[in-house]
Parts: structure tokens; C-alpha cells; sequence
């Protein structure tokens, strides 16, 4: 057996290609010593010769990077559980390399259709083999309630089902149990993998509503009739109220969510907040004014700000998607820029640390063409696998003083339309080994090169069962109608935005 072609995703900083190779197997020495410092924590050096494997890496995060680079030094058959345990060939190399950011994350939106534990146990481990490092896990929506609270038993046990998804007539639910979380964590951090949960509020949380009615707007009409997990996919308009009893409680939630989660970042949404209930609630107004605001967007930063310093005072720090910016941040937020970039660029000029994930690049739950048959949202125009590639983390439009502030980016995987492991496969692969690539390599990128290493790539994901699309078009599925959504008139708008801007361009 030929010793494979060089073909590592994400690409590294360097690789020098020596003249022989060496025959891998469970036998062959392998050296660990110090890291380079000037590569940085997750920085290494990857030798392999006559002698055996050498890494050079000062932390666990750089010895997994190069345990992973020599995973794809080795023949695609390596990587089945039931190959044949060699020995491989392989090439005689040095390969010095660092990533470009420290965030380069995945959401895994979970809430809208409940993912079992052993599959994201699995997407863990195809994360740290790209060398994605934070794993943003969305386990609150108006469509389901993911996370036992032991405090609230109503939330998983009222919140975790609905009884239909968009008309289809199936119940669809499920939970993680605390033990599950640990678990989960765990195994991620083994990985050098964080897990930043997502409790997202004020928006997104009929679930919750529907298992504690208490926690919504009593007083508007539409609380007349029975809350319920919601059915239907896009933007409640049913949010929660702002009574100090309600920040209360979802102070005692956080308590909890903060034993489960060590990692430094929490995430609460703020996103997507339609504001009608609180114009419409004589009591929302009166607390408005009893607070001294101005506007609902200040309710909601007020409401935010309650939650963030409790959180802030267990040493978290907060994440938020740019809706945010609409009222003062918290001080040490990271915004997460979904619609455009100018949510990021406004963050850093604030002086906060930012995220840019625009949805027109980074969301692949987005069809990947325009091909009968392709899965995916039906309303957003496709992001292709070259459209993924193309992507740059820091806006063009940010001052040059202020791209410090862009620790990084995440590719987004709603699964509105990924009812099962298979779909999820297919939506996030291979577009995300594109998106590693834009958060771990150069910033000097070739598509086309890209495409000769994927090419060999993808035998990897076929010996780790990974149903991913393949590169000549979709696979064979079964065509269904386009689901109905409630009109969601804050994505309409960025999308008008975007549409707007590239006319300009």
C-alpha cells in the first residue's frame, strides 16, 4: 500500500514532505515533547520519520490537533472500526501549525428537533477531527425545552413534547437528563471541545410559557387561549413577561445550568423578540415605567442585564446574538453577528469581543443548491460549498484597530428541517470541513486546491459513516412539500438587507 497523498482539513501553516515513509502501527513510538510557545496554547509541531511520530505541543488542546493531523496522514481504511489494524504507510513529514481563531464553533440546534445523546456524542468527535473547538448546544425554543432543571420538572415534562411538527400529525420530543449533560461534557472536554449552552430568552421560549403560564403576558388577548409547545417553526410572538418573579426564575435556572456547564461562556439568546406582547400588556407598560425606560428594547436589555449579572457573578461570561446591541451590553458580552456583519462591527467598536456568523454564509441548514430535491430551508437562497469557502470571519468594513475584537466564527446547524442523524449529516458535510478551513487556516485561501483535498477527505467520512452530499449533486431523496411557516419579519428583513448590498456592490 502506496503512502496516501498529503491531504489534511483544515489546512496547516506548513508542511514539508520528506522523501520516504514510515510503516504506522500500534507499536510505533510515539514522542510527545514541550510545545513552541511562539505558535501559541493550541499551536504544534508534527514529525514523523525512520524514528517514529514526534509531537511538539504545550497542552492538551495542540496534542489532540496533532493526534488528529495524524489521523488524516493515514489511509481512509485506519479510520473503520473494523479495519484491519495495519501497519500504514505513512509519507515522511514535518507539519508546523496554529489556528487563525480560538472560537471556531458549531450551534447545534437541538430544541426544534431533539438530537439522542449518542449522536452528539458522534458529531463531537467529527468536530474535533476539524478542529472545531466550541460546541454552541440551543436547547430552549418555542418548540421544545431540552435541559432537566430539577427545580422546574414542568420544563421537560410539559415543555420536551409537542404534539405535531407543522401539521405532520407526530409527536416529536425528548430531553437530556442532568447526567446526560455531564456525560456529554465530558466527553467534549476530552476532546478540547466547550460546551456553551443556549438558554435563549426573552423570545423563543413558548415552551417554557407552556409549561409554566405564569412566565408569559397574562393580560394581552392571545393569553386567553391555552399555551402549548409551539407546533409551527419561525418567530413566536408569545414572549415572557418582565416581573421580577419571572427573572427569578430563570435565575434558579441558570443555577443549575451552571453546575453542568464549567466552561467560561453561557449564551441567552436575546434574539428574534417581537415586542408586541409587551406593547399590548398594560402591566409590561407599567413596569416600563416603573424601571424609567423608554422603550421595550430597553425592557428586554433590562431583563437581559438581571440575568447576565447573576450569571456574571458565578465568573460566566455572556453570549448574545447582535439584537442585543439594540440596548447597553452587559459588561464582557460577545455578540454573535447573525444577521450581516454590522452587528460585529458595531460590537467592536464598543469594545466587545464578537462573532461573526452571517446567516447567507454560515448557515447550513440553508439547501446547499438549487437542485430538485436538495434539502433544506426552501425560503433562503442556497449556500453552496464554494459560497462556505469563501467566507472571511473579519469584515471588510471593520477598522483595522478593531478586528482584535473577532475572536472567531460559527457555522449554524437549525434543524427545522433536520429531522434525524442523517439529514444532519448531510446538511453539515461537507460544508463544514469548509468552514474549518475559514477558522483554522491562512486567510489566502484556493477553492479549487480545497476541492483536490476533499476529494480524499471525503473517503475518510465514508470509512466514519458520515452520509455527507456528495459533490456532484443530492442524493436520491424523497421529495416532500414545503412546510408552512408563521412569517418570521426580522430574517425577511436581513435578507433584504443582503439583497440590497450586493446590488450596491
Amino acid at each position: 500500500m502506496d503512502a496516501p497523498e498529503i491531504s489534511i482539513i483544515p489546512k496547516p501553516l506548513h508542511i514539508e514532505r520528506g522523501a520516504g515513509e514510515l510503516l504506522f502501527s500500534s507499536e510505533t513510538p510515539v514522542t510527545l515533547r514541550d510545545g513552541l510557545p511562539e505558535l501559541g496554547p493550541e499551536g504544534y509541531r508534527l514529525t514523523v520519520d525512520d524514528s517514529g511520530v514526534t509531537f511538539e505541543a504545550g497542552s492538551p488542546a495542540a496534542v489532540l490537533h496533532a493526534e488528529q493531523t495524524l489521523r488524516q496522514l493515514l489511509p481512509p481504511a485506519a479510520l473503520r472500526e473494523a479495519g484491519d489494524g495495519g501497519p500504514f504507510p505513512v509519507p515522511h513529514v514535518q507539519i508546523i501549525d496554529a489556528p487563525r481563531f480560538r472560537w471556531r464553533g458549531v450551534l447545534l440546534d437541538v430544541a426544534r428537533h431533539f438530537l439522542p445523546k449518542r449522536e452528539v456524542l458522534r458529531f463531537l468527535d467529527l468536530m474535533a477531527l476539524h478542529k472545531l473547538n466550541v460546541l454552541h448546544w440551543h436547547l430552549t425554543e418555542d418548540q421544545g425545552w431540552r435541559i432537566e432543571i430539577k427545580r422546574y420538572p414542568r420544563l421537560t415534562e410539559i415543555g420536551s413534547w409537542r404534539t405535531e411538527s407543522i401539521g405532520d400529525g407526530k409527536p416529536h420530543g425528548g430531553f437530556y437528563t442532568q447526567d446526560d449533560i455531564r456525560e456529554i461534557v465530558a466527553y467534549a472536554a476530552a476532546r478540547s471541545i466547550t460546551v456553551v449552552p443556549e438558554i435563549d430568552v426573552p423570545g423563543h421560549s413558548m415552551a417554557a410559557i407552556a409549561a409554566y403560564p405564569e412566565l408569559g403576558n397574562q393580560d394581552v388577548p392571545s393569553a386567553a387561549e391555552p399555551r402549548a409547545v409551539w407546533t409551527l417553526f419561525g418567530v413566536a410572538t408569545e414572549v415572557l413577561n418582565v416581573e421580577d418573579a419571572t427573572v427569578e426564575f430563570y435565575k434558579n435556572v441558570m443555577d443549575e445550568v451552571c453546575e453542568l456547564f464549567p466552561g467560561e461562556y453561557l449564551c441567552l439568546g436575546g434574539d428574534e423578540c417581537p415586542k408586541d406582547e409587551w406593547k399590548a400588556s398594560p402591566r409590561a407598560q407599567q413596569r416600563k415605567a416603573e424601571l424609567g425606560l423608554e422603550t421595550e428594547e430597553d425592557l428586554q436589555a433590562w431583563f437581559l442585564h438581571q440575568v447576565s449579572a447573576h450569571v456574571a457573578a458565578k465568573g460566566r461570561k455572556l453570549l448574545g446574538w447582535d439584537e442585543i446591541l439594540e440596548g447597553e451590553l452587559f459588561p464582557g458580552t460577545v455578540v454573535s453577528s447573525w444577521r450581516g456583519t454590522e452587528g460585529a462591527v458595531e460590537a467592536a467598536r464598543r469594545g466587545h469581543d464578537t462573532l461573526t456568523s452571517p446567516f447567507n454564509w454560515t448557515y447550513f441548514d440553508y439547501r446547499q443548491s438549487d437542485a430538485d430535491g436538495e434539502p433544506g430551508a426552501p425560503w433562503a437562497a442556497p449556500t453552496s460549498l464554494e459560497r462556505a469557502y469563501a467566507f472571511e470571519p473579519v469584515p471588510e468594513q471593520m477598522p483595522t484597530e478593531h478586528a482584535r475584537h473577532v475572536i472567531g466564527s460559527e457555522a449554524a446547524l437549525w434543524s427545522e428541517y433536520m429531522s434525524s442523524p442523517r439529514i444532519l449529516d448531510y446538511q453539515a458535510f461537507p460544508r463544514l470541513a469548509a468552514f474549518c478551513e475559514t477558522v483554522w487556516s491562512a486567510a489566502e485561501r484556493d477553492f479549487t486546491e480545497f476541492q483536490g483535498r476533499l476529494v480524499r477527505h471525503l473517503e475518510r467520512l465514508d470509512a466514519l459513516g458520515v452520509e455527507y452530499r456528495p459533490l456532484d449533486g443530492p442524493r436520491p431523496w424523497q421529495k416532500h412539500p414545503a412546510p408552512r411557516w408563521r412569517s418570521n419579519p426580522l430574517t425577511e428583513q436581513a435578507e433584504q438587507n443582503e439583497q440590497t448590498e450586493q446590488t450596491a456592490e
